[in-house]
């Protein structure tokens, strides 16, 4: 099911993700085909990967091509359509990414991008001042807080999550894929090589890119946690042995519960 994060709802959503404690602002992000009216255009030219680091430092804005100062931006957000240079390969083996051009291409073979024509202006604000209707929002976190998030994935469904990037252009697996596939997406500081060589981020942190059909089940099951008190589970914190002696118990008196269960049913007429 989809949801938005509108005026009423956006209490709720940040009020969800409060219990993490979070460092870094969460932003929301939304692929626009007209310029807002009431947002400032970004008044600069900076990579795509740096306007995460943009919005949590000096709140809302909006970008166009103008604003892309970095090409695989406009070819992520399909500003541009192809590029010959990129696509074919030569860039990854002389900057020491890839072996060679062959092995560049198919980055660009299997990539996810928005079509032509569907993102001439991209939106982002920190969630706390956000004045849209977000298609993403990407949360910044330490380990210990993405696992939460990654439990409000999958706390009522047991979906799976999914780290998918790759080695250059990570602004497509962060921002694209989540948004054109409906897939929850995490990227982790360091691995990706743009944002690594501006050194925008400390290494470690993982970035999490929730696609606005997840942001109700993932922030109302943060909820739900937070009231059972799930948050922080308590084993994290009791270490190994006591830890094994627990799932010990749950498991002993799980099979006593099952033959018991048995034993009733062979009882009945």
């Amino acid at each position: 099911m989809g949801s938005t994060v509108t005026d009423d709802t956006k209490p709720d959503v940040v009020s969800a993700l409060q219990p993490l404690g979070l460092e870094y602002p969460v932003v929301a992000v939304k692929f626009a085909t007209t310029e807002p009216a009431d947002l400032p255009r970004l008044g600069k030219r900076i990579a795509f990967c740096e306007m995460l680091r943009e919005a949590q430092q000096s709140g809302s804005f909006y970008a166009t091509k103008d604003e892309q100062g970095c090409a695989a931006g406009s070819y992520v957000l399909g500003q541009i359509g192809h590029d010959p240079l990129m696509e074919s390969g030569r860039i990854g083996p002389i900057i020491g990414v890839y072996d060679s051009s062959e092995a560049n291409q198919r980055v660009y073979r299997d990539m996810i991008r928005l079509p032509v024509g569907a993102s001439p202006c991209t939106l982002f604000a920190r969630l706390d001042d956000q004045a849209f209707d977000p298609d993403l929002l990407i949360v910044t976190a330490r380990p210990y807080q993405a696992e939460v998030i990654m439990r409000a994935h999958g706390y009522r469904t047991g979906a799976a999550w999914q780290a998918r990037g790759t080695s250059v252009i990570g602004c497509a697996s962060l921002y694209a894929y989540p948004h054109v596939t409906g897939a929850m997406n995490i990227l982790i500081s360091g691995l990706q090589h743009g944002m690594r060589a501006r050194q925008l981020f400390p290494e470690g942190l993982l970035f999490i890119a929730i696609p606005a059909p997840l942001i109700a089940e993932i922030t109302g099951n943060l909820v739900t946690m937070a009231e059972r008190g799930q948050i922080d589970l308590p084993q994290y914190h009791w270490g190994k042995e006591a830890h094994e002696s627990y799932m010990r118990t749950v498991a002993e008196t799980l099979a006593h519960e099952n033959e018991a269960d048995r034993k009733n049913e062979g009882a009945l007429p």
